[in-house]
């Protein structure tokens, strides 16, 4: 096995960790889905079979796919994981004492597939155990409002984790829907014997950074997303453990706007080659970035802002970024754009896959000299996210 490494976004892959949609996305309704942050509800066979035929595509090129599940499975068999994630689950806020003592007795009985299960699919007031004496919190919820809440959104493997150089950054996810996402990776990264000896680059408990703002442009050059997801307290903070462990030169601070369309930088910017990336023309003149590089000891310089593409190309010792774009018309291009047109995985220097759907973009990026795999996600996006949100590459070769 190739030891964990990623310097960039395009060097040929060679393992990444997926999560197969399983019971957590079958939590959720009508009435819970705008708070666990889905469009809609998905199939959750058809989202099933489209992620087994995005595995498919990475294995057919020599890719290694690890599963959420499965890693986590294995590092709940280390006593110490398996208490530690049995508290985690617990809210004693919603619960009260007496509830709270209750289900975490009942977890720690479990075996770790159990318990890996109610971490990732949640329980509700109606599969609680069964409990002696009156509870005023269980008769007052619904049976099926969730004592432990589901995380449908663990598809997104890039967000909750992402490796910078041969180091593991724990993203601090910024909505209360995905916060003990995050406590899942830590267990992962902590007892899973391929990982025991991994460093961190970032920790969960820090200011918010979400994965699917952090791009990899090249060896020692990061461009980081600030907008719904990512704070400028987040940004600095992930810049000067970056400078510190010697893992980047410059990070490149980029403002995108505030909403659901562009919740991180890879849904309107991601690498597609060595020197080129697919992004949503509609902010191709107007992204700017903050360059930050080390100054003494422990000091960031700030400059900026400049125009982005610029600020990268000369981060990165080249002349010029190609810019491929998403579509002709401002119409296709927002509805490509919403449809994650701009959120491709790259496998290699010009390899990428990317959603059938997106015909314009696919055959733009083809004009361009780009190999396309093409995968169905008509069920995978309910959740806004393509194939790179979908991918955490944990080892890339150098370019």
């Amino acid at each position: 096995m190739t030891a964990p490494r990623a310097d960039s976004e395009v060097g040929p892959l060679r393992t990444v960790l997926l999560h197969r949609p399983g019971l957590e996305l079958k939590r959720l309704t009508p009435r819970n889905n705008d708070q666990l942050l889905f469009d809609s509800i998905p199939w959750v066979g058809r989202a099933q079979e489209e992620h087994d035929a995005f595995a498919a595509a990475l294995r057919s090129r020599e890719v290694e796919v690890l599963l959420l599940a499965e890693t986590l499975v294995e590092a709940l068999r280390d006593e110490r994981a398996h208490a530690a994630a049995a508290g985690t689950a617990v809210d004693r806020l919603l619960l009260g004492n007496e509830l709270a003592d209750a289900l975490g007795s009942h977890l720690s009985t479990l075996d770790a597939p159990a318990l890996a299960t109610v971490l990732m699919a949640g329980m509700t007031f109606e599969e609680l155990p069964a409990a002696e004496g009156a509870s005023l919190v269980r008769r007052m919820h619904h049976p099926h409002d969730f004592a432990v809440s589901p995380l449908p959104n663990l598809l997104f493997t890039r967000d909750s984790s992402v490796w910078i150089g041969d180091r593991v950054a724990i993203a601090s996810l910024a909505m209360p829907a995905r916060r003990r996402e995050t406590v899942l990776l830590d267990l992962v990264y902590a007892y899973h014997p391929r990982f025991r000896s991994a460093g961190r680059a970032y920790g969960a408990h820090s200011a918010p950074v979400e994965g699917g703002d952090v791009l990899l442009l090249g060896p020692g050059v990061l461009a980081i997303g600030v907008g719904e997801r990512t704070t400028p307290a987040g940004a600095e903070s992930l810049a000067h453990s970056v400078f510190a462990d010697g893992l980047a030169h410059t990070v490149l601070a980029v403002p995108i706007a505030q909403d659901r369309a562009t919740m991180h930088l890879d849904t309107v910017c991601t690498m597609v080659d060595r020197d080129a990336v697919v992004m949503y023309p509609a902010i191709g003149d107007t992204l700017v970035a903050y360059p930050l590089r080390p100054d003494g000891a422990d000091g960031v310089k700030v400059d900026g802002p400049v125009p982005f593409l610029s600020a990268a190309a000369t981060a990165m010792g080249i002349d010029r970024l190609r810019v491929i774009d998403t579509g002709l018309d401002p119409v296709t291009a927002e509805r490509e754009q919403w449809d994650d047109g701009n959120n491709t995985l790259a496998v290699g220097p010009g390899v990428v896959v990317a959603y059938e759907r997106n015909v314009e973009t696919n055959a733009r990026l083809e004009d361009a000299g780009i190999e396309v795999l093409r995968i169905p996600g008509s069920e995978l996006g309910t959740g806004r996210g393509g194939p790179r949100c979908m991918s955490c590459p944990i080892t890339r070769l150098p370019l």
